[in-house]
């Protein structure tokens, strides 16, 4: 098993959650139970722990929050034309606990935007005689896996990967769960001590349905970003243009945006395409329980993925993202 250095700064960034257009500074603000309970992403996270593991319904919320953070303006513009201020977004971390026992403890951070659970932490739920990494790898292994199965379903067509980090501190591993055909994992785990930290990153491989990879380059190389939002058949026929065409002119510092004015198509005609494309994607996702139903209204998907196709059209190759 290889090992690999890992600094505090590195660490604590794969365990602090991250919106995709989070503020360097968040606001916290402290929510109690009732308001958890009350909020429409505190309850959907609670009932999806507690179908996860129903014996966490006796756990008590011992800590709550609601981070809000600013998109910059000029971030906040790609998400909305009209938008000259910076624009907040919305994280809900819940932390619950066993009462007495162990002191089980379950952490969940799930994006407010989205409703997806992205962060869980699982503490305490080995005996302190045995805590979790004096296991043996195959038994961390199969702890982890039951802890990914349950809160976000099987995991079998992942191809598995651990090392040992060089942690000064303490003994740590790291865990990753990738899909065939990705470079990125979709599932990111640390063990420490008696702690399970996962973490859902989403490295989904190259989708069936690409027909150009790298469509926008970064520093030279080839950039796959915005391949599985714009390699869309729907797309290209607004357009009237050939993936390869298409390449070509966002490899002139054009962007897609820019491309579709110079055809009489405009802006919204783009976001609605694409993004119906790929709400259809989730939803059949969802339906084939490759990930988990979000209960969530097609108007409500559609609406959650505009932002994301707004930057991806108005990015330009060898810009930052």
């Amino acid at each position: 098993m290889k090992k690999r250095l890992i600094g505090g700064i590195v660490a604590a960034t794969i365990l602090i959650p991250t919106a995709a257009f989070a503020a360097p500074t968040p606001i916290e603000m402290i929510m109690t139970a009732e308001q958890v309970k009350a909020d429409e992403v505190g309850k959907a996270t609670l009932e999806k722990l507690y179908s996860a593991f129903p014996e966490t319904k006796s756990f008590e919320i011992i800590n709550a929050s609601s981070a809000q953070g600013d998109v910059p303006a000029e971030k906040a513009k790609l998400m909305d034309p009209t938008n000259s201020t910076n624009l907040k977004v919305k994280q809900t971390n819940i932390v619950l606990q066993e009462k007495g026992g162990t002191g089980k403890k379950i952490t969940l951070h799930t994006n407010g935007i989205t409703g997806e659970i992205e962060h869980v932490i699982q503490e305490n739920w080995e005996p302190k005689e045995k805590p979790l990494i004096t296991l043996t790898d195959q038994e961390i292994k199969s702890k982890v896996d039951y802890l990914i199965d349950k809160m976000y379903g099987n995991i079998e067509e992942y191809e598995f990967a651990m090392e040992q980090m060089e942690n000064p501190n303490q003994k740590t591993l790291m865990l990753n769960y990738i899909k065939k055909g990705s470079e990125a994992p979709f599932y990111q785990v640390f063990v420490q001590g008696n702690t399970i930290s996962l973490s859902r990153i989403g490295g989904d491989p190259t989708p069936s349905n690409i027909k150009v990879e790298g469509l926008f380059s970064t520093n030279g190389k080839p950039d796959y970003t915005a391949d599985a939002y714009l390699n869309d058949e729907k797309l290209f026929s607004l357009l009237k243009i050939s993936p390869t065409e298409l390449k070509q002119e966002l490899a002139k510092g054009k962007s897609v945006v820019e491309i579709a004015a110079s055809k009489n198509v405009s802006k919204q005609q783009v976001i609605d395409v694409i993004a119906e494309t790929q709400v259809e994607v989730q939803i059949q996702a969802e339906q084939n329980g490759e990930i988990p139903k979000n209960n969530r209204s097609k108007e409500q998907m559609l609406k959650n993925i505009e932002p994301k196709v707004l930057q991806v059209i108005e990015h330009k190759t060898e810009t930052p993202w």
